[in-house]
């Protein structure tokens, strides 16, 4: 069986099993601890709760989508037949203005503290089991570093948070600020690692390992100076050589590997989060998000498309003309599936890498996104994508630990890397030299290669340069470098204070 959908189908039981309201039945959330708890695989299942809510992260609505459009490589301008602009929430984002009424931002909240809120239950179910077990404290350890990674984007997005770690405790949390939550997370993982699965292997496909832990630690090392106003390079350095010196993980010979439809194939992907079109359907569908109807010659799609993301005007800049990674993004004359050129009612279908009018986009204008192949006969609500949504790659660790050396003025120690340096030349391009790497073309080189996975806006708060103008986007001040926590939430919370400038 394909090794992902073990783990999906494992979610999927114990789901299945909390949501019973067949009242001829036993009620399984009802039923005490101490007889639900019977095995090492309900222990098992029941963990799969917390990874679940990963699965949405990928969605129209939701903290990817709040982070990309705030960045300058994705954008939803206004099209000319009046649809997409939704009462400005996109242009809000995307301005870096945003009212905390904003739908995207509320959702974006939700999902961060839902997973949080997981995983506190799913670790109070699994500490008060009295079933005992070889490899139960790595359970535990899998889902408190899971727990670690929800709070890391909490503080990345919005800073001082409401902080809660007992499932038990029913009253209103407290908020802490950002150094608070970090020294919790830094010890946390710090405290579970030497716990969790060192070498993945299928029945770790998709879950928390030391490679996904470290990766993790190393990304919050790297902001420690945004949130904390102490740098710790050498410290994100070290968590990058615990990654590597697993020897678990390889840079894939084609960059697209990674993200194919099976892309459990992959040596280069550290952390996954497992789609399926029956176990996890309606989270994964980018294809309809940012792909025009006349796209379906091409790909063989069912169904409308929504024609909404598309490549920020000007993204494309940032690559040489012969990087290969230009291709996960369509753009020029488009040709159907048997290499023919596209034309519709006498005119040819050309994706035009700019918008003439940003509250006016045309139906063609705009880079369209295919970094993730797509499979035919996809179909909004009846048959998603099936490719794994990727978290963290082993280039990120890499390239995390080349930009952490250059700040300490040590970027020549790893420029013989060889893994570093396929990084570029399976784009097409040559090795770095030491007189490459400026601030600029290193924020480039992360942008390149990890467009609209995730990163960049962290990125450009790290490089100082979330402040600046870009295409439809005005000068922002320092606040903007924090979104606002929802007023929904801050009316639900006395102890919420709204971030500054809102």
């Amino acid at each position: 069986m394909n090794k992902k959908i073990i783990i999906l189908i494992n979610f999927i039981l114990i789901l299945s099993f909390l949501s019973c309201t067949d009242l001829t039945e036993q009620v399984y959330s009802d039923i005490p601890l101490n007889q639900f708890f019977n095995t090492e695989k309900d222990v098992l299942m029941n963990a799969g709760r917390a990874y679940t809510k990963l699965q949405s992260y990928p969605e129209e609505f939701s903290l990817w989508t709040l982070d990309e459009i705030a960045s300058d490589e994705m954008v939803a301008p206004g099209r000319d037949d009046g649809f997409v602009w939704d009462g400005g929430r996109w242009d809000q984002i995307q301005k870096h203005n945003v009212n905390p009424t904003n739908k995207i931002l509320t959702l974006a909240w939700g999902f961060v503290f839902e997973g949080i809120s997981a995983c506190n239950e799913v670790l109070y179910e699994t500490e008060s089991s009295p079933i005992e077990f070889e490899g139960k404290d790595k359970i535990v350890a899998e889902i408190k570093v899971l727990r670690a990674f929800f709070y890391y984007w909490a503080i990345d997005n919005w800073g001082n948070v409401p902080f809660s770690i007992d499932f038990t405790d029913r009253t209103l949390p407290e908020q802490k600020d950002r150094l608070f939550i970090y020294s919790f997370l830094i010890d946390e993982i710090t405290s579970n690692v030497d716990k969790l699965q060192q070498m993945p292997d299928a029945s770790y496909y998709g879950r928390v390992t030391q490679g996904m832990a470290y990766t993790l630690l190393a990304k919050i090392y790297m902001n420690a100076l945004e949130w904390t106003g102490t740098a710790k390079w050498q410290e994100a350095i070290d968590a990058c050589d615990k990654v590597i010196s697993t020897n678990a993980y390889q840079i894939e010979d084609d960059y697209f590997t990674n993200f194919k439809v099976n892309n459990e194939i992959s040596t280069e992907n550290i952390f996954v989060i497992p789609m399926h079109s029956i176990y996890t359907k309606d989270n994964f569908y980018w294809y309809t998000l940012t792909l025009n109807d006349a796209s379906r010659a091409t790909f063989d799609f069912k169904g409308n498309m929504w024609d909404e993301f598309v490549l920020e005007p000007g993204y494309l800049d940032k690559y040489a003309t012969n990087d290969i990674r230009q291709k996960a993004f369509l753009f020029g004359q488009q040709k159907d599936k048997n290499g023919i050129d596209i034309v519709i009612d006498g005119e040819p279908f050309i994706y035009t890498p700019t918008v003439d009018n940003y509250m006016s986009r045309k139906k063609w204008e705009g880079a369209r996104c295919c970094k993730y192949e797509y499979q035919p006969n996809l179909e909004y609500y009846v048959n998603d994508m099936e490719n794994d949504y990727v978290i963290f790659r082993y280039a990120d660790v890499l390239l995390t630990k080349l930009e952490a050396l250059n700040r300490l003025g040590r970027a020549s120690e790893m420029l013989a890397d060889p893994d570093l340096n396929k990084i570029h030349t399976r784009a097409g391009l040559d090795p770095y030299t030491i007189a490459d790497l400026t601030d600029t073309e290193l924020l480039n080189e992360l942008g390149r290669e990890f467009a609209w996975e995730g990163h960049r806006r962290q990125d450009q708060i790290r490089f100082g340069v979330w402040g600046d103008t870009w295409w439809s986007k005005p000068a922002s001040g320092p606040n903007a470098k924090l979104f606002p926590i929802p007023i929904s939430v801050i009316n639900a919370n006395q102890n919420l204070i709204q971030n500054p400038g809102y």
